[in-house]
C-alpha cells in the first residue's frame, strides 16, 4: 500500500471540482491521497486559482494533510501520478451552447453528448484525450486514468480502440443516480439496492434491480411510470408511461428520453430556445453564481448549489472507483471499459457502460443476459454511430465526420447533416485542428 498517492485533475478549474474534493476528504481513510494536483489551461488560470483556493481551505477544514499543487504545466504535474482523473471541456460553455442552437435550427435536438452536439463535443476532445495519453505514457505509465470528460463512452472507445493504453475507464454519474432515484422510489437506503446495468454511456438500462437480494424490477418499473422529478438536472423530465416501461422491460435512463421521446423532447428545447432558457445559457448563469461563492474566502465546503448542475454524485462515482482500484475491493460499480463479451451482440473490444467487479487490475464486466430488441437494437445502432464518431476525430476527414452525422437516431437526413456538419464545423474551427489540413 502506497504511504504516498498522488492524485492529478486535468480540468482542475472546473465548478466540479470541490464536489471531487468533497469525494476525496470522505474515502481519506482508505483512499488517503497526500498529493492533488489541480491542472488547467491558460483561459481558465482564474478559474483554477479560485478553485486551488477553495481546495486548500475544504482540506484544512477537515484537518487533512494534503498538499495541493495548481499549473498550467500537464506534465509536471503528471510525474509519477497514480490517478489522473479527466474533466475537461474543449471550448468551455460557449462550445456548448454552439452544440445545442445550431442543430435546433434545423429541427434537431442539439444536446452536448447525443445528436450532433455529441459528435462535435468528442471531435473537439478526443484528440486533446489522445495528448494526455502520450504525456501518461512517458510520466506515468502505471497510472489509472478515470475520465469523466463527455462524451465517456466515446472517448474510452477512442482510447481503447486506437492506443496502447488499457489503464483508462470511463466514468458517469448517471448510472449511481439510477440507483438514488430508485432508492428514493422504494423509500429505502441506498445501500439496500442494487441494479445491474448495461448499454453505453447516455444510453444505459438497469436489467435487474434487487432490494435485499430480492428481484425488484417490475415493482420499481411500476413506480416509474407516470412519475416526475426523477432524474438529471440536464434533462428535461418527460415522465415515462406505464405502456412503454412494461413493453421495454427494463429502467431507462433519462438520456433514452432523446431517443423514446425524440418528438417531445425538441419541443421543449424549442421552447428553451425561445425563452434563452437551453440548457448551456443555464449553466453559464449557475457557473457565474457558483464562482462568486467560491472566490468567498469564508467558504470551506461545497455549496448546495452545485447539486443543480448535471454532475451531481461525480464524486461518489469517480471518488469510490479510484478507490476500489486502490484497495482492490472487488464490489460492483458501472463503468465504461471493454465488453470482453459480456454483452452480447457487441464486439467483445468495444466499449460499454456495465456492471463491473472492480478490482485492483481495473474492472471485470458481469456477463448480462441476452438483451431484448428494444434495447440491444438502439445499443448497436449507437455504437455503430460512435466507432465511426470515433473515426473522424482520429482522421480528421470530412467524409467521416458526413457519414456518422448522418448516421445518428437524431438526424437521419441527408440534407439536414451537410447543413449540421458545414456551419459546426466552421464555428468550432479553433477547436478541430485535424479537420484544418
Amino acid at each position: 500500500m502506497n504511504t504516498h498517492l498522488k492524485v492529478v485533475t486535468l480540468g482542475g478549474g472546473s465548478s466540479y471540482t470541490p464536489e471531487l474534493i468533497e469525494g476525496l476528504i470522505k474515502r481519506y481513510d482508505s483512499f488517503p491521497c497526500t498529493e492533488l494536483w489541480l491542472v488547467d489551461i491558460e483561459e481558465g488560470q482564474d478559474k483554477l486559482n479560485i478553485i486551488t483556493q477553495l481546495a486548500k481551505r475544504q482540506f484544512k477544514k477537515a484537518g487533512l494533510p494534503v498538499q495541493v499543487y495548481s499549473t498550467l504545466n500537464r506534465r509536471e504535474a503528471l510525474k509519477d501520478a497514480h490517478f489522473v482523473t479527466t474533466q475537461l471541456r474543449v471550448g468551455g460553455l460557449e462550445a456548448r451552447s454552439l452544440d445545442e442552437a445550431i442543430p435546433a435550427k434545423y429541427g434537431v435536438i442539439g444536446q452536448e453528448t447525443n445528436g450532433p452536439g455529441g459528435l462535435f463535443k468528442a471531435l473537439r476532445t478526443i484528440p486533446v484525450i489522445m495528448d494526455i495519453i502520450k504525456d501518461c505514457e512517458e510520466l506515468c505509465p502505471e497510472a489509472w486514468i478515470i475520465n469523466f470528460t463527455n462524451p465517456a463512452g466515446i472517448v474510452t472507445q477512442a482510447i481503447h480502440e486506437y492506443t496502447s493504453w488499457k489503464r483508462f475507464i470511463g466514468v458517469c454519474n448517471l448510472p449511481y443516480g439510477m440507483h438514488v432515484e430508485a432508492a428514493s422510489l422504494m423509500d429505502v437506503d441506498l445501500s439496500r439496492i442494487h441494479i445491474d446495468m448495461a448499454g453505453l454511456n447516455h444510453l444505459v438500462f438497469g436489467i435487474n434491480a434487487t432490494l435485499d437480494g430480492k428481484n425488484i424490477t417490475q415493482d420499481l418499473l411500476k413506480r416509474y411510470a407516470n412519475t416526475s422529478g426523477l432524474g438529471m438536472k440536464n434533462v428535461v423530465d418527460i415522465p415515462w408511461s406505464q405502456a412503454f416501461l412494461e413493453a421495454l422491460g427494463y429502467i431507462p435512463c433519462s438520456y433514452l428520453r432523446y431517443y423514446y421521446q425524440k418528438d417531445e423532447m425538441l419541443q421543449a428545447q424549442q421552447e428553451q430556445m425561445k425563452t434563452n432558457t437551453t440548457r448551456a445559457q443555464v449553466v453559464m448563469k449557475l457557473e457565474k453564481e457558483l464562482f462568486k461563492q467560491y472566490e468567498d474566502t469564508n467558504l470551506d465546503i461545497k455549496p448546495k448549489e452545485l447539486e443543480l448542475r448535471g454532475g451531481a454524485y461525480y464524486s461518489d462515482a469517480a471518488c469510490n472507483l479510484m478507490d476500489s482500484i486502490y484497495n482492490d475491493t472487488r464490489d460492483v460499480q458501472v463503468v465504461n471499459t471493454p465488453s470482453h463479451g459480456a454483452l452480447h451482440g457487441i464486439n467483445p473490444e468495444d466499449v460499454v457502460e456495465i456492471s463491473c467487479l472492480i478490482t485492483k487490475d481495473g474492472p471485470i464486466p458481469l456477463t448480462m443476459p441476452d438483451l431484448n430488441p428494444g434495447a440491444l437494437g438502439i445499443i448497436q445502432q449507437m455504437k455503430a454511430f460512435e466507432k465511426q464518431a470515433t473515426k473522424a476525430a482520429i482522421t480528421g476527414q470530412y467524409q467521416d465526420a458526413y457519414l456518422a452525422m448522418v448516421m445518428n437516431p437524431l438526424v437521419q437526413s441527408e440534407e439536414k447533416a451537410t447543413l449540421i456538419l458545414d456551419e459546426m464545423l466552421v464555428a468550432h474551427k479553433r477547436y478541430l485542428p485535424q479537420f484544418n489540413r
